[in-house]
């Protein structure tokens, strides 16, 4: 189990660094979603590599597919969603409740996902103590993401102005989708992990459905872009601009692995952990050209707690 925890807590941290990779990208290319693109097909491109030298082939027969239920397919859907709304959502409630909101999601779609077993996963009993882990967690990823946040001038400013764009109303039902978006992504990794079980490829399971993401969010930036990036916007980057795709198909491929070992659960928790943990080292150092944000103390206690509520967790 500890192994398998590592590896989730490893991933969430490479994971952590597709997102400042994929905004300087989107700088140079002038587009969220052209950069959400490239990132996908090169994400799609390493997981094929993957799939084929460990299985010998990407896409299941076509007996198995029909043999499955509709919803084994979703993965890709899902993260293509997830992508997309993060970009949405951005400048309609702030950077803060960008952040919180959809994490509370994901903790609580990976709880209720191992509580009830749902999508082809073992249950996991709600004990007095794996509640009480949780909701140290819970209180350890605000204190971590949202209490620096809350002290920063900048940022406070910056969410205040937002929220005055629009009206309560509809601040409101953007704040639910963001929780909506979290249950979403936590779905994904359930439904991914299932999916590697059935077809005993963990490589085939992540290609197929980045694979789908891809075809999505390329759809998604045709339509909204209306075309590609030039020759000129492409020469302005850097070689790690093209990273983003790779951390985002190992992240993937990792979840696969792990969710049917530990639980959807586990596997989003420490993948929350290790992004959350890479965020705050990316702020530090101002990787990838990133803003410089010195780590405050309420980061370091917020890492604590968050360690704590797995450790409580796990002992259950």
């Amino acid at each position: 189990m500890l192994i398998f925890m590592t590896i989730s807590l490893v991933a969430g941290f490479l994971l952590s660094n597709q997102s400042p990779i994929n905004a300087d990208l989107s700088r140079l290319v002038k587009s969220p979603f052209i950069a959400g693109t490239i990132s996908f097909i090169i994400g799609t491109l390493f997981l094929a590599i993957l799939a084929m030298s460990m299985t010998g082939r990407l896409f299941p027969n076509g007996n198995f597919i029909q043999a499955q239920p509709a919803w084994i397919w979703l993965g890709g859907l899902l993260g293509s969603i997830y992508l997309t709304s993060n970009i949405l959502l951005f400048p309609k409630i702030g950077a803060i409740q960008t952040t919180i909101l959809p994490i509370m999601g994901q903790i609580t779609m990976g709880t209720v996902t191992d509580w009830l077993g749902w999508f082809g996963s073992d249950k996991v009993a709600m004990t007095a103590w794996r509640l009480v882990g949780i909701l140290i967690l819970i209180v350890g990823v605000l204190v971590a993401v949202a209490l620096p946040s809350l002290t920063n001038r900048d940022i406070r400013r910056f969410d205040a102005n937002v929220a005055r764009q629009d009206g309560p109303t509809r601040v409101i039902g953007w704040q639910i989708w963001a929780v909506i978006v979290g249950v979403l992504a936590a779905m994904q990794q359930a439904i991914n992990g299932h999916l590697g079980t059935l077809l005993h490829s963990t490589s085939q399971a992540a290609f197929i459905s980045f694979f789908i993401g891809t075809l999505l969010i390329a759809a998604v930036a045709l339509m909204i872009d209306k075309r590609v990036p030039t020759t000129r916007e492409l020469k302005t980057t850097q070689p790690w601009n093209w990273l983003g795709g790779i951390l985002g198909g190992s992240f993937l491929f990792v979840t696969v692995v792990a969710v049917p070992q530990i639980g959807a659960g586990l596997t989003i928790m420490m993948g929350l952990i290790g992004q959350i943990i890479g965020s705050i080292l990316i702020q530090q150092f101002g990787w990838w050209r990133s803003i410089k944000q010195q780590m405050v103390p309420a980061q370091a206690l917020g890492m604590v707690l968050m360690l704590i509520g797995v450790g409580l967790i796990k002992m259950a």
